[in-house]
């Protein structure tokens, strides 16, 4: 019994549904018989979100406690702490708003908001702090240092925002699970900008004493800020003083990630180990249900040592493989559905079991079988690499199909090549000897007429009867007609002489093979092509490897065309660079409106190709590829690593407002914004360690996105420190500041 939801129905809701039904049904049935449960989506599912949510209470615990040790302080520590309860509970009402549900994308977003939602607090926090130690009074420190980077919190925040939009811009079911993942982290980002002008100065301006009392490791950890600022302060002057220099390392630095780019593997999403995968068995057109039943009893035969040592939690071997209407009447198929253990048991990853199960059956004879596991983002069980290919006629697709073929057998890294036109259904061709047919005196016509009478059926007149009206059909009895030889039995009458003629006298039968189905691609005819790949093969790897056989092998007027997790890698990859540069230009336009520059927004987003080029070199140390998930990471870093080109341009020009020369408030701004910066990466940084430390059911997804986050928040936060004074040097000397216009303004009303 096969349960598929409703494609709006809730996965867990109804597994829990169907498992409360099936233990009700078992009391009621006879001893001996009972409903056992097979396969079943939702304990992935469950399981995987189980894995999220302790990631979540972990990130929230490092977070804070990175926050201590750097505060040292436990009524410090509160300040920006409570930023956390406000924003997550605040996000989920927006996602009930929204009818938006809690699923693995929304508390990923959580997780990785964690570290967001704290950074303006302690940002705020500590410009206070300073203001506390300066001696001004608690009450006055948490205005002043409010007030001081109101702009730069706001403006972080909204170019948070301007990037997570363009992500609602995807399409398909990609786009709209990405979309709640943008509006999840949107929500509590916006949240705590909220509570980090708010809540957070209130809470500052009652608990933070003038720091006395502090423990000899929070002494020593300002005694390392403060060696740390010094030393910072020395290099930044060297380089300031050498500015081309800086320069050349930030074009390496950009070359470099053009180069990991292209060295990095890609593929549409990480490859899951969901806990179960299926067996595919194809038998020759035709086979009946006992041949492939022989079959698929050896398969079960060689695959129970498995399932015996409890490696296999479950195996189910079932044929035919349809379920529903003309099922029954196709025998050629046969599925093996496994289940493994689950994942904390220490077993296996669910890949290699697969490989165990191909090298098992690889001697097996008669059928074709293929181990098969769904992946994410998809419902399909079908092979990741479906390359289609398109052309005039059958017969030349056929020829060029078979090229491919050889040619892939080549590569070591494509298994379980397949097609889907398969010369293996048997057929007879009527061939018609017309000069003899001519001279009897019969036609073509009465000649397919005869036959479609006798094999098929023919409508030849209606009754009616009580008011309804009936067709009348001529056909031959089947019994009669059961082997080729049996056309003999035919006879067709001469227009000419009106006698019959037996039918094996005008034509001549040959039997040939055809597919049982003749595919088109976009109305072209077409046959597909489909494999499995070895562990790290990438799909992207697989995809070019087969367009260059076809530019390579094959005459010009080829069509290509995907199906499948194919398609969708070609298509999510070409929306997800779309949106990237989209999120690229509304971040910088976001910020000249802020700004009201073009040079300040210019020299913030420099943070961005350094961001990127950590976060492709963390995917490449770790051997992780360029998917669905690493790019909407990557995304995300525009955001986090402008939001510290943030702190330090708009810190200058508060200085140069206040009167210090350009010179001065470049170094002074850098140095003041060391500490904020680097508490702001620490908590993002710390953040993402239980996505990168993961394990379990899900875990492939999270380890990726965690590490470009992780990666990319570490080499943006080390160069911009560097880059971004040197230039905002170099080419903001004749910039000002959007209060530099208000005070004009306000001084040209003066002289009115």
């Amino acid at each position: 019994i096969g349960i598929v939801k409703q494609s709006k129905a809730n996965t867990l809701a109804v597994a829990k549904l169907a498992k409360a039904e099936a233990a009700a049904i078992n009391k009621d049935l006879p001893e001996g018989m009972r409903i056992l449960q097979s396969y079943d989506s939702s304990v992935f599912i469950e399981s995987a979100i189980d894995g999220v949510y302790m990631a979540l209470f972990e990130a929230v615990g490092l977070v804070v406690l990175v926050i201590y040790l750097i505060l040292g302080s436990f009524r410090a520590t509160l300040v920006p702490a409570v930023a956390v309860p406000v924003s997550l509970v605040a996000t989920f009402i927006v996602l009930l708003a929204s009818g938006f549900t809690i699923n693995l994308l929304t508390l990923l977003a959580l997780v990785l908001a964690i570290g967001l939602v704290v950074d303006d607090a302690v940002v705020i926090l500590e410009n206070i702090y300073r203001h506390i130690q300066m001696g001004e009074g608690r009450l006055a420190a948490a205005y002043k240092g409010t007030r001081e980077l109101g702009f730069a919190v706001i403006a972080s925040t909204v170019v948070l925002l301007a990037v997570f939009a363009p992500i609602t811009f995807l399409e398909g079911d990609v786009g709209r699970l990405f979309s709640e993942f943008a509006v999840a982290i949107s929500a509590a980002v916006c949240f705590s900008s909220f509570a980090s002008l708010s809540l957070s100065p209130m809470v500052a301006s009652k608990v933070l004493s003038g720091g006395g009392g502090r423990g000899r490791f929070h002494q020593g950890v300002d005694r390392g800020f403060e060696a740390l600022s010094r030393f910072y302060e020395r290099t930044l002057r060297s380089a300031l003083g050498a500015p081309w220099v800086m320069a050349g390392l930030f074009v390496a630095v950009g070359g470099s990630a053009i180069w990991l780019f292209h060295k990095t593997p890609s593929e549409y999403v990480p490859r899951e180990d969901r806990g179960a995968f299926f067996i595919l068995v194809n038998a020759p057109e035709g086979s009946s249900f006992a041949y492939i039943e022989e079959h698929m009893n050896e398969i079960e035969r060689r695959l129970m040592p498995l399932a015996e040592s409890g490696e296999f939690q479950r195996l189910l071997i079932r044929a035919p493989r349809a379920f529903g209407a003309g099922a029954s009447e196709v025998f050629n198929t046969g599925i093996g559905i496994v289940v493994l253990s689950h994942w904390e048991t220490g077993r296996r990853s669910g890949w290699d079991y697969m490989a165990e199960v191909r090298r098992r059956l690889s001697d097996l004879t008669g059928v074709r079988a293929f181990p098969v596991m769904r992946q994410g983002l998809g419902r399909s069980t079908g092979k990741p690499v479906q390359f289609v290919i398109g052309g005039a006629s059958y017969e030349q697709l056929a020829a060029w199909r078979d090229i491919l073929l050889s040619k892939t057998s080549e590569n070591p890294n494509l298994i379980d090549v397949d097609h889907d036109y398969k010369e293996t259904k048997p057929q007879l061709q009527v061939v018609i000897d017309r000069d003899r047919a001519g001279d009897l005196g019969v036609s073509i016509e009465a000649i397919s007429r005869t036959l479609e009478s006798k094999l098929g059926s023919r409508r030849v007149t209606t009754f009616i009867e009580d008011g309804e009206e009936y067709d009348v059909l001529v056909e031959g009895e089947e019994k009669m007609y059961r082997s080729p030889s049996d056309l003999a039995n035919i006879q067709v009458r001469s227009e000419r002489t009106g006698r019959l003629i037996p039918l094996s006298n005008l034509v001549r039968i040959e039997e040939f093979a055809d597919s049982a189905s003749l595919n088109r691609y976009n109305r072209i005819r077409s046959i597909t092509i489909e494999a499995n790949l070895t562990e790290g093969y990438s799909l992207g790897e697989a995809l070019t490897y087969l367009s260059d056989l076809v530019r390579t092998e094959l005459p010009p007027g080829v069509s290509i065309g995907y199906k499948g997790e194919s398609l969708e890698y070609i298509t999510s990859g070409r929306s997800i660079y779309f949106i990237f540069l989209l999120a690229l230009v509304v971040v910088y336009l976001a910020m000249a409106a802020q700004f009201e520059s073009y040079i300040h927004p210019f020299v913030i987003m420099l943070t961005v190709p350094l961001a990127v080029a950590g976060a492709l070199f963390g995917l490449f140390l770790t051997g992780q590829s360029l998917n669905i998930y690493s790019q909407i990471g990557m995304i995300m870093l525009v955001g986090l690593a402008t939001k510290n080109g943030i702190l330090i341009v708009e810190f200058a020009n508060q200085l140069r407002d206040a009167g210090a020369s350009f010179d001065e408030a470049v170094l002074e701004a850098s140095r003041k914004r060391l500490r904020p910066i680097l508490m702001t990466a620490m908590p993002t940084a710390v953040g993402a360690i239980p996505l990168v430390l993961a394990s379990g059911a899900g875990s492939e997804a999270r380890l990726v996105i965690g590490i470009v986050i992780l990666s990319g928040i570490i080499v943006a936060t080390a160069f911009t420190l560097y880059i971004i004074p040197c230039a905002y040097h170099m080419l903001a000397r004749g910039t000002s500041s959007p209060r530099a216009t208000t005070r004009e303004l306000e001084r040209q009303l003066k002289k009115v």
